[in-house]
């Protein structure tokens, strides 16, 4: 193994002190995402780019710290990340299928990370860097390997996602996107809450301490993954079941897994889903609150109405719709993040974890099809480029566009329109709904209740 610290070309943070907010406060997870490349990825110039772009994001290169106990900054100190490179000679490929989202009951992601230390974050260790880069060589397929694990200090998948982005069009001397990143961020008053939201924030109110989470987690390798791949075509079959111009493809798409789980895998009052709760991103609703290149934290999760007909696809998709354009009023963002701030700063400062498990009749949905990763990311290998993650639970559904496919000759058109969706389901009911959904293909959706 060899490992490098890289630091920013130019120094450009100067040790500048950035104020986070309540809500940047997710102190000890990280987002971990692997990109596989078919060929040859240069290290001198991965390495280069990466100070580059470091002196582009000096945020990056920063240390999270606590100041007179109650300012929570990350310092632009200039610090170097780690990256290491392994040359793999054991595995013949890369093992895994064309899945994005992978089975955290597996554990195959961390072999391929360098994962950062949340609990060293938390404890405000100097030496732990908030970002870290593995690279595996499979020699002998010549793949090459990209792990990255980014500390969610530092933002949101939106704001690594365009880090990334940054990196690889450097390293393909294209130069960065525009415009460059800002990292101030509002800073919420307790006076702007609004006590009246507590309950639709149970995931932040009713918290968990480090043990009851890692019991939750673990409860959670008793239930199934399921990823459900739908090609670009498919997609606009069931878009065209919906004649209610305002929804999205989006919206049908998570209306459809819906319905076909009350229809097909809940039979009790208790069981069946009512309302959806969505991660949202509110960056470039106004400036004033978050602009469209901030590198923060800028999303909440919003509840939707309950469903007039769980059993329409129709009423679904417009109860979603109304839950996220109801989001996009900037009052009311402010009332609710300044309501969350308060809540997050409480976590952080008694070291408890948000809660993760669901309410009644509810489904949650996390969606990043919004970032074609595999695409952003591709450092040059356009539609070879393929991306993974982990991380869904018990009717968490994660959204995301689909793999490049090689066909063991050639790489395959690829689908730019298609969707994976992932999430777990107890297994008594998973084969319930992959025969309803194979149906559903086969017929083109001609029988789903619109």
């Amino acid at each position: 193994m060899k490992s490098w610290l890289i630091f920013p070309s130019l120094p450009t943070g100067n040790n500048r002190q950035i104020e986070l907010a309540g809500i940047d406060l997710w102190t000890s997870f990280c987002v971990n995402e692997i990109f596989v490349y078919p060929s040859d990825l240069n290290i001198d110039r991965l390495i280069d780019a990466l100070g580059r772009t470091l002196s582009q994001w000096p945020l990056v290169a920063g240390r999270f710290l606590l100041l007179d106990g109650k300012h929570y900054v990350i310092e632009m100190s200039d610090n170097g990340i780690p990256v290491s490179l392994i040359e793999n000679t054991e595995l013949s490929k890369w093992p895994l299928n064309w899945n994005v989202v992978l089975d955290n009951v597996d554990g195959r992601l961390p072999a391929f990370l360098d994962e950062v230390q949340g609990e060293k974050v938390v404890r405000y260790s100097p030496d732990e860097s908030l970002f870290r880069l593995k690279i595996t060589h499979l020699v002998q397929s010549d793949e090459w390997v990209m792990g990255c694990s980014w500390s969610h200090v530092l933002g949101d998948a939106c704001a690594c996602s365009n880090f990334l982005h940054t990196l690889s069009r450097i390293y393909q001397q294209l130069g960065p996107p525009e415009p460059s990143p800002v990292f101030e961020r509002r800073l919420w008053r307790k006076d702007e809450a609004d006590q009246s939201l507590l309950s639709t924030m149970r995931h932040l109110s009713d918290t968990l301490s480090t043990k009851q989470y890692l019991e939750f987690m673990t409860k959670q390798t008793t239930y199934d993954q399921l990823n459900l791949h739908f090609s670009g075509k498919q997609l606009l079959s069931l878009r065209k079941l919906v004649l209610d111009s305002s929804v999205t493809t989006h919206d049908v798409l998570i209306a459809y897994i819906i319905l076909t789980l009350n229809i097909h895998c809940f039979s009790t009052d208790e069981e069946r889903i009512l309302h959806t709760s969505t991660v949202v991103n509110y960056r470039g609703v106004s400036d004033s609150i978050a602009s469209s290149n901030l590198a923060a934290n800028c999303s909440f999760r919003v509840w939707s109405d309950n469903f007039d007909d769980p059993y329409s696809l129709s009423s679904i998709a417009k109860a979603l719709r109304c839950s996220i354009i109801r989001s996009r009023n900037p009052k009311f963002i402010e009332r609710f993040q300044a309501t969350a701030d308060g809540l997050m700063r409480d976590i952080a400062r008694d070291n408890r974890k948000f809660n993760p498990s669901r309410i009644a009749n509810e489904i949650i949905i996390n969606s990043n099809f919004r970032y074609d990763w595999a695409s952003l990311v591709d450092f040059g290998h356009t539609d070879k480029c393929r991306f993974y993650t982990d991380g869904t639970r018990s009717l968490c559904l994660r959204v995301f566009r689909l793999n490049p496919m090689y066909d063991g000759i050639k790489w395959v058109e690829r689908d730019r329109e298609g969707a994976e969706v992932a999430f777990c389901i107890e297994p008594s009911k998973k084969q319930k709904f992959v025969n309803a959904w194979h149906q559903d293909i086969n017929e083109n959706f001609i029988n789903v209740k619109r």
